[in-house]
C-alpha cells in the first residue's frame, strides 16, 4: 500500500508541474515546489510594474519571479509551472491583457489545480489565480494594479494583510512598499514552513533595449535566516548607490554642490562603507576643498592602508586632478603618508 501511495504521488508530480508546451513529457524532478507568498505589482506614479517574493525554499528568486519593462510581471509559484513566467510575458507582449493572458495560460495546463499565479501588466491591470489542490492556506487577492497570493500559510489572514500593507503604502517608491507587503506577511503568519529566501524585481514602464537600465531594482537573497530583512538592507544599500551614480554624473557636469550632496546622501544610507567615503574624498580633493578632504581621509587610512596606496594610483589615470608630486606633499602636510 505505501509503495502505491507513494507511486501515485510521483505521478501526480510529473502531471502538474509541466511547462505549458509540454505537458506530457516533461519531467517534473528538476523543478522547485516554490510554496511562497508574493505581490505583482503596478505604480501608477511612475508606470513601473514590480514583482517580490519570499518562501522557504533555496533561491526563490530564480523560478518565481519575472518582469519585463513595458510588458510586465508575472509571479508563479506552488507547484511552479515556469514556464508560466516567459509565456506570460510573451502573451502580454502581444497585446493580452493581464487576465487574457492568465486564462490562456491556466486553460493550457493539465497541472493547473496544484498551480498559483500573478499578473500585472503594463497598463496596471491585474489578474490571480489559485489552484484548488495548492496547499492551504492558499488564497490571492487583486486590488486595483496589484494583486497578492500565496500558499501554504501559517494561516488564512496573510494574503489580507499583504493587500492592506499594499494599499496603505502609495507614498513611498514600489520597491519599498513592495518590501513593506513582504514585511506584513510575514508579520501575519506567513510560510508555516519559515524563511529561507527572498527576491525584489522592479522593472520600468517603458524599455530602452538596455537591460541595465530597465531593470531598477533586482535584488536576489537565495539564503538567509532572515530574508526579508536582508533584502530590505540590500535595497538600502541599492539606494546608496544610486545616490552614488547621481553623484558622478552631477560632477560630470560640474554641479558640484549637487554631487557632494549626492554622495553624502549615500554615506548616510550605507555609513561604513569606506568607498563611498574615499570617493567622496577624492571629489573634495579634485575641488580644491583639500581640508574638507583631510580627515575622511585620515579616517579612512586609518581603518585600511589600501586606500592610501589607491588614492597614489589615481593620478596616473587622471581621476586625482593632482599630480604625484602634489599628492604626495599634500599627504605628507597633513600626515596623511604612510609611516616608515
Amino acid at each position: 500500500m505505501f509503495e502505491k501511495t507513494v507511486a501515485l504521488f510521483l505521478v501526480l508530480v510529473n502531471c502538474f508541474a509541466l511547462p505549458v508546451a509540454a505537458q506530457k513529457t516533461a519531467v517534473y524532478g528538476d523543478q522547485p515546489l516554490a510554496h511562497t507568498f508574493s505581490i505583482t505589482a503596478y505604480d501608477a506614479a511612475t508606470g513601473d510594474m514590480g514583482v517580490a517574493v519570499q518562501s522557504h525554499w533555496f533561491s526563490v528568486g530564480t523560478i518565481v519571479a519575472w518582469g519585463e519593462a513595458g510588458v510586465g510581471v508575472v509571479a508563479t509559484q506552488s507547484f511552479v509551472n515556469p514556464a508560466f513566467g516567459p509565456e506570460g510575458l510573451a502573451l502580454l507582449q502581444q497585446g493580452l491583457s493581464a487576465e487574457q493572458a492568465l486564462q490562456q495560460l491556466v486553460n493550457a495546463d493539465e497541472g493547473k489545480d496544484y498551480r498559483q499565479v500573478g499578473i500585472v501588466d503594463a497598463q496596471g491591470r491585474a489578474a490571480a489565480f489559485t489552484g484548488a489542490k495548492c496547499i492551504r492556506a492558499a488564497g490571492h487577492y487583486v486590488g486595483k494594479s496589484f494583486s497578492v497570493q500565496a500558499n501554504m500559510m501559517l494561516n488564512e489572514t496573510v494574503w489580507t494583510a499583504m493587500a492592506q500593507a499594499f494599499e496603505t503604502s502609495a507614498d513611498v517608491p514600489l520597491a519599498e512598499r513592495l518590501v513593506r507587503v513582504l514585511q506584513a506577511a510575514q508579520q501575519a503568519g506567513g510560510d508555516i514552513r519559515g524563511q529561507q529566501s527572498a527576491a525584489l524585481l522592479v522593472v520600468s514602464k517603458t524599455a530602452t533595449g538596455q537591460p541595465w537600465i530597465d531593470r531598477k531594482v533586482d535584488i536576489r537573497v537565495d539564503d538567509h535566516p532572515d530574508p526579508i530583512g536582508e533584502l530590505e538592507r540590500l535595497l538600502r544599500v541599492h539606494r546608496a548607490y544610486e545616490h552614488m551614480n547621481r553623484g558622478d554624473v552631477a560632477m560630470e557636469n560640474g554641479q558640484v554642490d549637487e554631487a557632494l550632496q549626492a554622495y553624502q546622501s549615500a554615506q548616510q544610507l550605507f555609513p561604513n562603507n569606506l568607498e563611498m567615503r574615499f570617493w567622496y574624498a577624492v571629489s573634495l580633493l579634485n575641488v580644491q576643498r583639500t581640508a574638507a578632504a583631510q580627515p575622511v581621509l585620515k579616517a579612512i587610512f586609518g581603518e585600511d592602508a589600501n586606500w592610501r596606496a589607491l588614492l597614489r594610483r589615481l593620478p596616473e589615470v587622471g581621476l586625482l586632478q593632482m599630480s604625484a608630486a602634489e599628492l604626495e606633499k599634500y599627504l605628507q602636510n597633513n600626515q596623511l603618508a604612510q609611516k616608515q
